[in-house]
């Protein structure tokens, strides 16, 4: 008899029926139409990045197409904490489903006030702290200065005894030596990388194609960055990593597994195929099936060889 194929996975103490979510600000339950599948079948739902006062977001024009992906200012609208807890929460709380809270502060006490208010809702599973949103105007990106990045992740840290992943920008030198930073502030993961900061110009009017000016590059052109970003951290640290950037296949997925992620999250290429997550859990099945794996663990951090699978 052909053993069973287990797509599990295991971020740090979080456990995952399979690899796959949505990355934050990408997939929302509450206000948009319902997605054309089961929700039940990701491996978890990450919410949209919430702020502790209320703030509108970029203004318009939010979003450009490149040939090679998507560049986005949407700046994290949000309705405040107050709001949040009392009304969008109460949504996804009574589904049978990983819920990850991320969190963006403007100081470290914001990051820290918000991780203890959520340290008391059972459905949360894990909280995810967005160090490095490139389409904000932070004072300083939290994910681009180590002393700022450690007193953030710290200041959560001192709040809540949920796992938290700290999501990494790839705009500096090393995202490792970012990643070394947070798992020693006590940071459980890392979610690697958030968008590029990018912008495009317009030549018929000579102007900028974002409102704000600049924004945060998601899509294909991000993959490979990604990769190396998400192979980096796995040098540097010996905390789980959380794979996001450019992917649209199984095929992209299993690079991302192979070079040290634990799960991924997936985002631009739902705009364009709001179904591709599920269809990339039934091309993760045909692939483990035609190679022979049976779980996920023959295959996370294959590309280091044998010494990455001991240490991890």
């Amino acid at each position: 008899m052909t053993a069973a194929i287990s797509l599990a996975t295991q971020v740090g103490t979080v456990s995952l029926a399979n690899p796959i979510m949505p990355a934050s600000g990408t997939f929302d339950y509450h206000s948009s139409p319902r997605p054309p599948f089961d929700i039940h079948r990701l491996g978890a739902l990450v919410l949209k990045s919430i702020t502790w006062n209320p703030q509108k977001g970029n203004p318009p024009p939010r979003l450009a197409e490149t040939p090679s992906g998507l560049i986005n200012s949407i700046g994290i609208p949000s309705p405040g904490m107050e709001r949040f807890l009392g009304e969008v929460l109460p949504h996804y709380t009574v589904l049978n489903i990983p819920l990850v809270a991320s969190v963006a502060g403007y100081t470290p006490d914001e990051y820290a006030r918000i991780a203890a208010e959520l340290n008391s809702i059972a459905a949360v599973t894990a909280v995810e702290l967005n160090l490095s949103c490139p389409n904000i105007a932070y004072h300083h990106m939290p994910a681009q200065d180590p002393a700022l990045l450690k007193e953030c992740v710290a200041a959560a840290r001192s709040e809540t005894t949920k796992p938290l992943w700290a999501k990494l920008s790839p705009d500096v030198p090393s995202v490792g030596a970012m990643a070394a930073a947070a798992e020693a502030s006590g940071a459980d993961a890392c979610t690697v990388i958030n968008t590029a900061q990018a912008m495009m110009v317009n030549i018929e009017t000579g102007r900028l194609m974002i409102g704000a000016g600049m924004g945060g590059l998601s899509g294909p052109a991000l993959l490979p960055i990604a990769l190396a970003a998400v192979w980096d951290v796995t040098l540097h640290t010996r905390i789980p990593v959380i794979g996001v950037g450019g992917i649209r296949s199984a095929d992209d997925v299993i690079a991302f597994l192979m070079a040290g992620a634990s799960a991924v999250q997936i985002g631009t290429a739902s705009f364009y195929n709001p179904s591709v997550m599920v269809q990339i859990l039934q091309d993760l099945n045909t692939f483990m099936a035609r190679k022979h794996f049976h779980s996920l663990t023959e295959i996370i951090g294959m590309a280091h060889g044998a010494e990455i699978q001991e240490v991890r």
